[in-house]
């Protein structure tokens, strides 16, 4: 080589290493360089992939910036559904990765009415996630595809946004538990995520699980509990949708008849909605919808702490949950719910206790409650026997005074139950005490969790009707059915009605609307659950057989003799009680009235 042809290559070599060096790509440049190469191979990967995924398709997704995929959690738009299971003794979940949410959750050890599995809700149109202001628009999760690591009794679904920020859901079943411990987990998007809420939707459908979807629908509706207030819940006929605005929400609750999806977070939430439609669908009850506020507080690492309960709704189980969820079971208004709450239920779970029938239980159950309401009993019995015994003196004194001076007519009653010393109302107190007990049984029996699928005599199931008689259409007032422990029951009705009047005495038109009533209820409680109409048989039953026992120790003969001898005794002994005084005062008010307005 000579001089010259070494120094002409020299100088080649220098300028190929100063243009190397001042024209090279910025780091920045290569950066981007490298996120288009890999945006291009993903997008070839995905036109062409097959129906499963292949791993290396998902390891590439994973390691790219996914905010450069149409834009933010870009490399989460896509996916392919798949599930996974969580499962102990009491519970069934299904997880999806679509969403990183539960997609159903069966209720192990329960049946529905025609003996399916009783599965809370499942589909893609039950949604779950957080709205998530990114750059002003909102993210919902519910449209991102997870990524799903099994570990035991847990499953963590997580989300890359991009680098070490990512949303991750975590679900852990612990055994022989309802309670689904559940963590939302925010890594990194305190610069990302805008303003100082976030918002997590839920929406479900409701499964049907009892005989009667129209009762089910009833007895469902969403349930919250605003913290120090005692648990509300929206309208049970009717759409409807309302913003809880009025303090802190301690849970909500997606409740149907027997069984519940609470939701309860380990901080309050700030405020929210719950809405609420009824399905018109066959096999879904109702649609239920809630949007709450959590606080997000821009922290690097931002944690949300809940828990669900997916079950039953037996009193007790709800109490062990705390929060007084429990007072999501109607147990009626005051104070019927306290009746039902600390005497009626007490003594039913003694009763449980024995692992009698609950036919049985129920049997034993009103012989305890007509025990205790005997002195009462037989008090109205007296009463109404001495209105009998004094009824052909009241017939002297209408004939005598006539039937147009109603006024003068009940004075004279008046100065007869005066005489004779009898209270007109003492049949009547003694049964209206007893009234609220018989109108806690109304609330009480339908919804009550234990009487689920139990079955007793005929009746397959003691907390649904029996429709002994099918009538393949739907006659007006009736429905399409008869319930033969409701026919019963009327007729017990009936027979009671006719012996009270022989009783009381009772005639005219008092004589026959006792006889409307029990048809009236035949038509309302026709629908109703088999074990509040045996109840109510048995009530009859056990009242016939106090009568008669009562009947036997009361002798008319002597009370008619006590009767006139308190009419013998002078005036100015007898004691006037506060009522009789102030009801005769009332009559001579209207006497005085009456004479004035004829003056006119």
């Amino acid at each position: 080589m000579d001089r010259n042809t070494f120094t002409g290559l020299f100088l080649i070599m220098i300028v190929l290493a100063g243009s190397f060096y001042f024209f090279k790509p910025s780091e920045a440049e290569i950066k981007k360089e490298n996120e288009r190469i890999a945006a291009d191979s993903i997008k070839k990967a995905t036109a062409n992939k097959p129906a499963i995924p292949a791993p290396a398709a998902t390891a590439t997704a994973s390691t790219v910036d996914s905010s450069a995929l149409k834009g933010p959690f870009g490399g989460n738009i896509n996916g392919t559904n798949q599930t996974s299971v969580l499962e102990n003794e009491l519970l069934k979940l299904t997880l999806t990765n679509k969403g990183g949410k539960i997609l159903s959750v069966q209720v192990k050890g329960q049946k529905t009415y025609d003996g399916k599995p009783v599965i809370l809700f499942d589909g893609n149109e039950n949604k779950f996630g957080l709205n998530l202001n990114i750059g002003g628009k909102i993210v919902n999760t519910n449209d991102l595809y997870f990524t799903a690591v099994k570990n035991g009794s847990s499953i963590s679904m997580k989300a890359n946004y991009s680098g070490d920020k990512y949303i991750e859901y975590l679900y852990d079943l612990k055994p022989n538990t309802s309670n689904v411990d559940f963590n939302i987990n925010l890594n990194g998007l305190n610069q990302i995520v805008q303003g100082n809420t976030i918002t997590l939707n839920w929406e479900a459908t409701l499964l049907e699980q009892e005989k009667s979807g129209k009762k089910e629908q009833e007895h469902s509706a969403p349930y919250y509990k605003y913290l120090n207030e005692n648990p509300d819940y929206l309208n049970v006929a009717k759409d409807v949708k309302e913003d809880l605005k009025e303090g802190k929400i301690e849970w909500f609750s997606f409740k149907q008849h027997f069984f519940s999806a609470v939701l309860i977070p380990a901080i309050p939430f700030e405020k929210g909605d719950l809405e609420v439609k009824v399905s018109t669908e066959p096999g879904k009850i109702k649609w239920y919808g809630a949007n709450m506020q959590l606080a997000f507080n821009q922290l690097s690492a931002q944690n949300y702490a809940m828990k669900f309960y997916f079950g039953t709704n037996k009193f007790s189980t709800l109490k062990a949950q705390g929060h007084e969820i429990e007072k999501q079971v109607d147990m009626g208004y005051w104070p019927l719910k306290y009746i039902n709450r600390f005497i009626v239920l007490p003594v039913f779970n003694f009763l449980e206790g024995f692992g009698w029938n609950y036919g049985l239980i129920i049997l034993v159950l009103t012989i305890m409650l007509k025990v205790a309401m005997s002195p009462l009993t037989y008090k109205s019995y007296l009463s109404m026997a001495k209105m009998r015994i004094l009824k052909p003196e009241m017939d002297v004194i209408k004939a005598k005074v006539g039937e147009d001076n109603p006024t003068l007519l009940q004075q004279e009653y008046l100065k007869l139950y005066k005489q004779v010393g009898v209270n007109p109302l003492g049949g009547c107190l003694p049964m209206l005490l007893q009234l609220p007990f018989v109108m806690a049984f109304f609330f009480f029996f339908p919804n009550l969790f234990e009487l689920r699928g139990e079955s007793f005599l005929w009746m397959k199931d003691l907390s649904t009707y029996d429709d002994f008689i099918k009538f393949g259409f739907t006659i007006p007032f009736i429905g399409d059915h008869l319930s033969l422990m409701c026919v019963l029951m009327t007729i017990s009705t009936l027979i009671y009605t006719y012996f009270n009047n022989q009783i009381s005495g009772a005639s005219g038109q008092m004589k026959y609307i006792g006889y409307i009533m029990p048809i009236v209820f035949l038509g309302v409680l026709n629908s109703y659950p088999s074990g509040l109409n045996y109840y109510y048989f048995l009530a009859n039953m056990l009242t016939f057989a106090q009568q008669f026992l009562i009947k036997s120790m009361v002798d008319d003969d002597k009370i008619h003799k006590t009767l006139q001898e308190n009419k013998a005794k002078p005036v100015e002994k007898k004691k006037k009680s506060g009522f009789s005084a102030k009801l005769e005062d009332y009559m001579r008010q209207q006497q005085q009235a009456q004479i004035q307005q004829k003056k006119k």
